[in-house]
């Protein structure tokens, strides 16, 4: 366990999760225990779906480097997902912290929810977009939503304040999952294979509107390449540049910038503050981001 967790502190990504908990704890009062324990119990659940994630997705690399999975096969990585679980979990109740640990634990049910109703679509190729927006409400606007809960929760008892921070974490967390969406699209070296989500046969938004305005017959050769071809470089590629030809990917940025104007829009509800605008710098870099 020395080793791993060692492994995975010096990899550490981006804490962005952490940074929305200290920066909506700090839009709502002052910075305190509660609000660091907060913060922990975020990246320490995140890092725990993370590596369980890899098990699942059979994925080698994560941020740039081995995952833990491709060093230590998947029994341990298992294990330590599920170490690093509760370790999230007995922090909240070491500190007594019950309301974070409530809020922290109902999103990791929902994102457990959201990966198996992904796994159980991309099975069967049938997702619209409604379905799609539960999934990625689910999977990953759920712990950004935690997030800013948990960061308000630990400074405030003001219920509107605490739902306006919910709401801003869903439409960031959306807007969030909709980029990465993009990624696999682009030609960014972002620390995992390009077209992984066409190889697991994930239907993403940019997918989803292609798929539902071309022709019958075009429908049908995309479907083929996702069902039997997805590790052919050549249909994948050729899938790919329907997709941008067809506008998907612009349909979804727009999606996107949707989501950040109502973020923004909530922002703007809240009193001038150095937080509210590291706030907003945060959001910007979720648009901006090359990975």
């Amino acid at each position: 366990l020395d080793r791993i967790t060692y492994y995975i502190v010096k990899r550490k990504g981006k804490q962005m999760r952490p940074m929305f908990v200290l920066l909506s704890a700090k839009m709502c009062g002052e910075i305190n225990p509660s609000a660091y324990t907060a913060a922990s119990m975020v990246e320490l659940l995140h890092t725990a779906t993370l590596v369980h994630d890899d098990v699942v997705d059979d994925a080698y690399m994560r941020r740039g480097f081995f995952s833990i999975n491709a060093l230590w096969k998947n029994k341990i990585a298992v294990l330590v997902g599920d170490y690093l679980l509760s370790k999230g979990l007995l922090i909240a109740l070491k500190d007594e912290e019950y309301r974070l640990l409530q809020v922290l634990s109902d999103a990791v049910q929902l994102m457990s929810e959201g990966e198996l109703l992904q796994m159980e679509k991309a099975r069967k190729l049938d997702i619209d977009e409604a379905v799609y927006y539960d999934i990625i409400y689910k999977k990953t606007a759920s712990l950004i939503i935690a997030s800013c809960m948990s960061g308000a929760t630990a400074t405030t008892e003001d219920q509107f304040m605490i739902d306006q921070m919910k709401a801003f974490g869903k439409n960031a967390g959306m807007a969030f999952q909709i980029k990465d969406d993009l990624f696999d699209y682009g030609t960014n070296n972002i620390g995992k294979p390009r077209a992984i989500d066409i190889k697991e046969k994930k239907l993403t938004l940019p997918l989803i509107y292609t798929l539902n305005k071309v022709n019958g017959n075009i429908r049908k050769s995309m479907l083929r390449t996702i069902r039997k071809h997805n590790e052919d470089k050549r249909k994948v590629n050729e899938l790919i540049d329907i997709v941008r030809q067809e506008g998907g990917l612009d349909y979804a940025r727009d999606k996107m910038n949707e989501y950040i104007a109502k973020t923004f829009q909530i922002l703007d509800g809240f009193p001038p503050s150095e937080s509210r605008e590291g706030m907003r710098a945060l959001v910007d870099y979720i648009i901006a981001r090359k990975k």
